[in-house]
Parts: C-alpha cells; sequence; structure tokens
C-alpha cells in the first residue's frame, strides 16, 4: 500500500473514512459541522473530529494533519440538497450549502494536495459551481476522470447513483472497472441475516436494529403490500386521501415494500418510515419498514459499526446521518482507484 495521508471534507458519519481505510489510506481527520456525527465518526474510524465549518477552515489548520514524506489526499462530499432532483424547479441558489465547493476548492489551492476527490447527486454537473470547480483543478494542473457512478455495478445492493471525481497532480487517473457485471447483490443477500422484528421493537442485542413503530392504518396498509408493489393494490378505502386525486396517481413508490431479489432504493434520511418511499421489509413476516441497521447494511456499513451511544439513539439523528452519507463500499472503491493510480505511475518509472 502506498503511503497516503487524507482529510475528509463534509465527513459526515464516516462512510467515506471508512470505505478509504479499507484500502489502506490512513484518514487523519474529518470535517463536520453536525455534531451528533462526532460519536460515530471518532468510535469507528480512529480517527479525528473538526466540529468546523469547510468555508471558516483555514488553510493551514487542515494543511497541518499531513506527514512529511507522504502522498496527501484531500476528499470531500459537499452537502448535495442544492444539486439535488428533489430540489428541481425550487430555488436553491439563496442556500448556505451553495458555496461550500468554492470553500473546498480554496483549501485544495492553498494545500496543494497530490490527489483529490469528491462526490455527490448526478445533477450536480448541471450547475455552474461544479463547472467552476473542475475548471479550477485543471489551472492548477490536475489530470481528472469524471463520471456518474451506478452503485450497484460496484456490489452496493442499491439503486444508488452518484458523480465521482478522481483529481491527480501526478498523472492520468481513472476509477477501477465494474466489480459486479451481471446479477447485482439483492436486499435479501444484504439484510436477510438480521434476526426478525415487528415495527416498534428492537434487537436486545444490537440497539440499531429497531424499527418505526406503525399505527393500525399503515399496519393494515402494509400487510396488504406486495413486495415491488404499489398503494394502488391496496383497497380504495384504505389509500390516502391524496392518493385519491388524479395529481396524487404520479407518486406510486410511497407506502412500497422492496423486492428481496433485487437492489433496495436509495436509502434517504427518511428510510426508516414506511411512508416516506419503498422502505417497508420484503419479507411477509415482517410488517414494517427497515430498521436502522438495515439502512445502514444497505449503505455497506459493517453490521457493528455505531452511529449514536445506545441510550441516545433516535431514529431522525440516526436516519440522517445513514441517508447523507458516502456509502462505504464507495469509498473503498475510490480508495482502490487511488491505489491503483499510484501503483500504475510506480511500474512506469521502474
Amino acid at each position: 500500500m502506498h503511503q497516503i495521508d487524507a482529510v475528509d471534507l463534509f465527513c459526515g458519519a464516516g462512510g467515506l473514512t471508512a470505505g478509504l481505510l479499507k484500502t489502506g489510506i490512513s484518514v487523519r481527520a474529518g470535517y463536520d459541522i453536525d455534531l451528533n456525527c462526532e460519536y460515530a465518526y471518532k468510535t469507528n474510524n480512529g480517527a479525528e473530529f473538526i466540529a468546523e465549518s469547510v468555508e471558516i477552515a483555514k488553510v493551514e489548520d487542515v494543511a497541518a494533519w499531513y506527514r512529511s514524506g507522504r502522498i496527501k489526499l484531500l476528499a470531500g462530499c459537499a452537502p448535495c440538497q442544492p444539486f439535488s432532483t428533489y430540489n428541481q424547479g425550487r430555488d436553491t441558489s439563496t442556500d448556505r450549502k451553495w458555496p461550500l465547493l468554492y470553500s473546498f476548492e480554496k483549501l485544495i489551492k492553498g494545500i496543494k494536495p497530490e490527489l483529490v476527490t469528491m462526490e455527490n447527486v448526478p445533477d450536480v454537473t448541471k450547475h455552474k459551481v461544479y463547472h467552476d470547480f473542475v475548471q479550477g483543478l485543471k489551472d492548477e494542473g490536475y489530470e481528472l476522470w469524471e463520471g456518474t457512478i451506478h452503485c450497484i455495478e460496484y456490489g452496493l445492493p442499491q439503486q444508488r447513483k452518484r458523480h465521482v471525481l478522481l483529481a491527480s497532480k501526478l498523472g492520468p487517473i481513472s476509477m477501477i472497472p465494474k466489480t459486479h457485471v451481471g446479477k447485482p447483490v439483492t436486499v435479501k443477500e444484504a439484510i436477510g441475516h438480521l434476526p426478525k422484528i415487528a415495527a416498534g421493537e428492537r434487537d436486545p442485542k444490537d440497539p440499531l436494529h429497531r424499527a418505526a413503530t406503525l399505527n393500525a392504518l399503515n399496519l393494515t396498509r402494509i400487510m396488504l403490500s406486495k413486495p415491488g408493489g404499489t398503494w394502488k393494490d391496496w383497497p380504495e378505502h384504505i389509500r390516502a386521501d391524496c392518493h385519491r386525486k388524479a395529481s396524487g396517481k404520479t407518486y406510486p413508490s410511497v407506502y412500497g415494500r422492496m423486492r428481496g431479489d433485487e437492489p433496495g432504493p436509495t436509502m434517504t434520511t427518511l428510510c426508516y418510515g414506511f411512508g416516506n418511499g419503498r422502505f417497508g421489509h420484503y419479507d411477509k413476516d415482517q410488517a414494517r419498514a427497515i430498521s436502522l441497521r438495515e439502512a445502514a447494511t444497505l449503505q455497506s456499513f459493517p453490521d457493528d459499526y455505531e452511529f449514536m451511544p445506545p441510550g441516545k439513539i433516535t431514529f431522525k439523528a440516526v436516519g440522517r446521518m445513514i441517508g447523507n452519507a458516502v456509502p462505504v463500499r464507495l469509498g473503498e472503491i475510490i480508495g482502490l482507484s487511488i491505489q491503483r493510480h499510484l501503483d500504475e505511475l510506480a511500474n512506469k518509472t521502474d
């Protein structure tokens, strides 16, 4: 393994960091303003958590994390909300998250790391700030690879697509080839080993394997839901009022059950709620939404990854961490791509 030190900007609960660590990259610190993420980040990854906005982070402070004689990697996933399809048609130009890519660029220009990576939603490429960011890297002498990754092609059991950028001052760089061609990893393969629980219950051995409660109406709805089906399969009298209107019929994926024999949907910050998407458990014997642990597993976090102290776990806080995270597997693929890049450079000099 090559000697690489990394700093993870917008680190969240540590998905990217955990993936990079698996490939031998030493992540020294993560920066984020969400204090709920500190426990998860430090407990699982052994790196320092800096509760500071990237907007005000000083070049010299971030640069101090890198050790002499090691290759420097600056990594980050700026908050994606301004670029998300969920905001289509809404003016996000005043969102405070909007200029964060410019702050990322400022740190790159000040630190001049040999390697840079960033990832975001695919629609980030539709915005001026992204193209300014790319041009800034080119102006600094970086060679780039950029593209949209369909995560199922790299072994993630969910239909998540992310835009990834790799940049190097050392030479041409690219993403490694797809690792899963053909049959993707399914939901059942990913979470089928976890103990069965009911709505409102939790596994006594794993405080994160807990499922949200369901009222009587939603319990009836999920029991009548078919894996891969929609609320249109229900009797008319138990459908939501909005779905009885013509305008509501264009949202078939809410109140849905996943299929066990296919990858899951993209995990969101509300992935623990049955009514928030296709987050119903596929097993007919488990009439509930997926648990927090199952959502984390579908994001490729290890089964022992801790997000909050056992007595302080809340669905809202942990759901936000899981949904906002870079999947660990994607972080690993990025790390493997960087290691291969350095291998290729080393072979050229032999």
